[in-house]
């Protein structure tokens, strides 16, 4: 349907701006999530007023042509997002009134293929974590770092978001705040707590220099590490580590569910463990332990 005289670029802004206020309210879902969201409709968006087509009377027909024109350099999970982001708005908007029919409706949801998450071997985590240079302050407060992102499975976001009141060391265990601001408590092991009481009586006072800090994990400068800034000594570390592999912070929270998953433990209590809502999501583990069983099988049995 053509944009109408009265409708003007700026309308779409407002819609969005509202749509994702209601997201934030309704769901509590992380400054990263709401992003992508309003990522996915400013292109959406930036396209509809390139053809004269109105937001608020988009059809079904022009979703599906959107979709089509950004098929042929786009993933089928991109696509499969793009068109969940479009699902909850014209559900939004309906709900409030402001459309009489949802375009969404009829589209069916490209299927995308199950791929499994990249992971490490035992003996790879076991190098990777020993590779900061411990007769540093800096090292020692890597090697924390890494040892509770193993041992607890978290996401970097909540590794590097952490503060020192959610680590209760007399009780092993940290409280994790993760997507939609749900919280859980996730044990520490031995090792881990270890390294934190190390890196918090030796080595944070020698990095903040007398600053203070409400976080955990603090730069030289005594400020919050940034996900990025983990990346980067990740990388750095797979380097020093010996390891062949391209890794992100990620891979150890995937290696922690699949060597829990190897060892017998119960996927409901790795899906407690990682913050996941539906267990669906934690089932690829299963899958990952599966191969690995099959490939030890291969090599080692007489008729593999």
């Amino acid at each position: 349907m053509e944009l109408e005289e009265n409708i003007k670029p700026s309308d779409n802004a407002s819609i969005m701006d509202s749509f994702i206020d209601h997201l934030w309210l309704e769901d509590g879902l992380s400054k990263n999530t709401l992003n992508s969201y309003r990522f996915d409709l400013k292109i959406f968006c930036d396209w509809l007023v390139k053809k004269k087509i109105d937001l608020m009377n988009v059809s079904q027909a022009d979703i599906e042509q959107y979709l089509a024109y950004k098929f042929p350099t786009s993933k089928s999970r991109s696509i499969s997002r793009s068109l969940a982001t479009f699902r909850r708005l014209y559900r939004f908007l309906l709900r409030d009134k402001k459309i009489k029919i949802d375009p969404t409706l009829n589209i069916q949801t490209p299927k995308i293929p199950k791929s499994l998450p990249k992971s490490l071997s035992e003996e790879e985590v076991e190098a990777l974590i020993a590779a900061p240079d411990i007769q540093h302050p800096v090292g020692i407060r890597d090697r924390a770092m890494l040892e509770i992102l193993y041992a607890c499975g978290l996401r970097v976001t909540e590794l590097v978001g952490l503060l020192v009141t959610e680590i209760i060391i007399q009780d092993g265990v940290i409280r994790v705040t993760g997507k939609g601001q749900k919280t859980r408590l996730v044990p520490m092991g031995e090792e881990s707590v270890d390294w934190v009481k190390r890196y918090l009586t030796d080595s944070r006072p020698k990095i903040l220099l007398k600053r203070t800090s409400k976080y955990l994990f603090v730069t030289n400068r005594g400020e919050l590490m940034t996900r990025q800034t983990f990346w980067h000594l990740i990388k750095k570390y797979t380097v020093q580590a010996g390891i062949n592999k391209t890794i992100s912070p990620h891979v150890l929270r995937h290696a922690f569910a699949t060597h829990l998953i190897n060892h017998g433990a119960d996927l409901r209590v790795v899906q407690m463990l990682l913050g996941h809502s539906d267990i669906s999501t934690t089932q690829i583990y299963t899958h990952v332990a599966r191969e690995r069983l099959k490939k030890l099988h291969q090599e080692h049995h007489p008729r593999g």
